[in-house]
């Protein structure tokens, strides 16, 4: 069954490559180059060290904000989760955030405290803060009370209790958010160093629509996807499946 899926999706990726070289040879234009040309365009990018070094900046912002995203995501979702007062209080407040259009927060970041670095990172974490909080919250609401009151009545103790029997309740609601969220964060980076920052991958991009040269685009977005990829396979699923061994 196992290598029956890789086959499906190595031909699902071949199949992908097949349509865009198609297409490509179709129109016969600059628009849409060949995957051969978009290849040749990676290598030189990675050769003369401009691709290493803008791709580096962008997922170091990336680290910073997903993280502090994270941790204060998962905190105040866990409060909001099991305090119904503090969640009632605060859940306008999350509406109208989840609702602020990510340009908007962008610009007004760059506006109210210029165009630096904390203005960068802070106008990411807005953006991404209140859907890890709403997921995180209802992951908490969702909490089995009778596993939580056969802790209680085995004196489990706070570690004990959060790492054997919330923290596994609570796992994929964690990793549904982490993974959305770097899906989202890394889209938001790109808006952020296109509009104010002079390195990244969305400095770089938006050079090279200014010149038109969609082969470049395409070399970095190939870049970034596969760096995306590599955190998913080598970092996320092996937690992913550690954490779950316990389910048969």
């Amino acid at each position: 069954m196992l290598l029956a899926n890789k086959t499906i999706s190595i031909l699902s990726f071949l199949l992908l490559i097949a349509i865009w070289q198609g297409l490509a040879v179709y129109i016969n234009d600059n628009t849409l180059p060949t995957p051969a040309i978009v290849i040749q365009v990676l290598g030189q990018e990675i050769k003369s060290g401009q691709l290493p070094h803008h791709l580096g900046i962008t997922l170091l912002r990336l680290i910073i904000s997903f993280s502090i995203s994270m941790f204060l995501g998962c905190a105040i979702g866990i409060l909001l989760g099991i305090n119904k007062k503090i969640d009632a209080f605060f859940d306008n407040w999350l509406v109208i955030f989840l609702n602020i259009p990510a340009l908007v927060t962008i610009i007004l970041c760059y506006v109210w405290f210029g165009l630096t670095e904390f203005s960068a990172i802070l106008a990411v974490v807005i953006n991404k803060l209140p859907n890890v909080i709403v997921t995180i919250r209802e992951g908490t609401k969702a909490l089995d009370k009778d596993l939580l009151e056969m802790a209680y009545c085995y004196k489990f103790g706070r570690k004990k209790t959060f790492l054997h029997v919330i923290w596994p309740q609570l796992h994929p609601f964690v990793m549904a958010a982490t993974r959305s969220g770097l899906a989202l964060i890394w889209k938001i980076i790109l808006v952020v160093e296109l509009l104010g920052r002079s390195d990244g991958m969305g400095y770089q991009i938006n050079l090279f629509f200014q010149l038109f040269d969609v082969a470049s685009i395409l070399a970095y977005t190939i870049a970034f996807i596969a760096v995306i990829q590599s955190i998913e396979l080598l970092i996320l699923k092996p937690l992913d499946k550690k954490a779950l061994r316990w389910k048969r």
